[in-house]
């Protein structure tokens, strides 16, 4: 497929965004002023940005624990992301869900998730009400190789494909499930082989080429609007840095070689140098969104350290449950903070 140049520089666009949010992201974690954990989501971000340029403002996606450049590449803004990070009250979910279940329905994104797998299974709840709706919309669902190996995805892939519905799986193979090789957790090689299992079409992209990964997405994103059913993508990726953070705290489960070989082929990197040879931007085009995109993230990390934290009689909100304990629970809170 040949795609114009607003396509192509918005794919780019998306990249650095995810790219520049994350690095700072790492750096604030360093710097203890992010609470809980932070996996990050750097080598990746041609997945994502390739996936969601197919997508339209309403369709959804579902994440993982990693799951801040699926928001970014959705649409995410910076200030709000930045400030649920910090757990502000100005964040996306008003400082509650934090890194591992930041989320934004307004963009279509229906959460990262701290349960490995568990956003497919979201993801085929979004199917149906859309095949229900018959409105058009599709959902994917982005996992990581060792969600395959959970009974959610296995069921979530039965169900979507016994049903037909528009659903993509986005499987984004880094290799690693933590800090274990996948060699080491199953048996065969491609995670795509397992797509036959439900009847459903399975290909392989180079996880590190953005265009690569569009071309395979609107072809998945057309065969669910047909009414064909779902289909998966693997996404042959690897992630820079350690499973979460930045440092591999005494861990050595990867060669420097390894890593060193995957940066070679940075998805942003290696876009930038294609478009340059082939004459569809030059180097100042692409230094100027680096210096744009810089600023707002400034801007974003200013507006979440002055932003307030949540209010103490705020705890219980949002938080849905009708058990006499939770009941009592909240009546206490409000009580205490009044």
């Amino acid at each position: 497929m040949d795609f114009s140049n607003d396509v192509l520089m918005d794919m780019h666009r998306r990249m650095v965004r995810i790219r520049l949010f994350e690095e700072a992201a790492g750096k604030l974690a360093e710097a203890a002023k992010l609470p809980g954990f932070l996996h990050l989501y750097v080598g990746q971000e041609a997945v994502a940005s390739g996936v969601c340029a197919a997508l339209t403002d309403s369709d959804q996606i579902t994440s993982t624990h990693r799951g801040h450049g699926h928001l970014v590449a959705k649409g995410g803004e910076f200030r709000p992301m930045m400030a649920e990070l910090m757990a502000k009250s100005t964040g996306y979910n008003k400082g509650k869900g934090g890194s591992m279940h930041i989320s934004n329905l307004d963009v279509g994104m229906f959460g990262a998730n701290g349960i490995v797998g568990a956003g497919a299974p979201i993801a085929v709840g979004a199917g149906f009400a859309n095949k229900y709706r018959d409105d058009g919309n599709v959902a994917a669902a982005f996992f990581g190789d060792g969600s395959t190996n959970i009974g959610a995805f296995h069921e979530a892939a039965n169900m979507a494909c016994a049903l037909k519905l528009p659903v993509l799986f986005i499987c984004e193979n880094n290799e690693y499930g933590e800090f274990t090789p996948r060699d080491k957790t199953m048996a065969i090689t491609d995670i795509v082989d397992r797509a036959a299992g439900y009847g459903m079409p399975g290909v392989i992209v180079d996880g590190m080429d953005v265009v690569a990964i569009h071309e395979a997405a609107i072809e998945a994103k057309a065969r669910a609007v047909r009414g064909d059913g779902p289909s998966l993508i693997e996404a042959k990726t690897y992630r820079f840095y350690n499973h979460h953070g930045v440092q591999n705290l005494g861990l050595k489960y990867r060669t420097d070689d390894e890593v060193a070989v995957w940066k070679e082929r940075d998805p942003i990197f290696t876009f930038e140098d294609r478009m340059i040879e082939a004459g569809n931007a030059t180097r100042d085009d692409f230094d100027t969104v680096w210096a744009d995109l810089r600023a707002d993230i400034a801007d974003a990390i200013q507006f979440a350290e002055d932003s307030p934290v949540p209010d103490v009689d705020q705890m219980l909100v949002d938080v849905y449950s009708d058990t006499p304990e939770s009941t009592d629970m909240r009546e206490h809170m409000t009580g205490a903070a009044s």
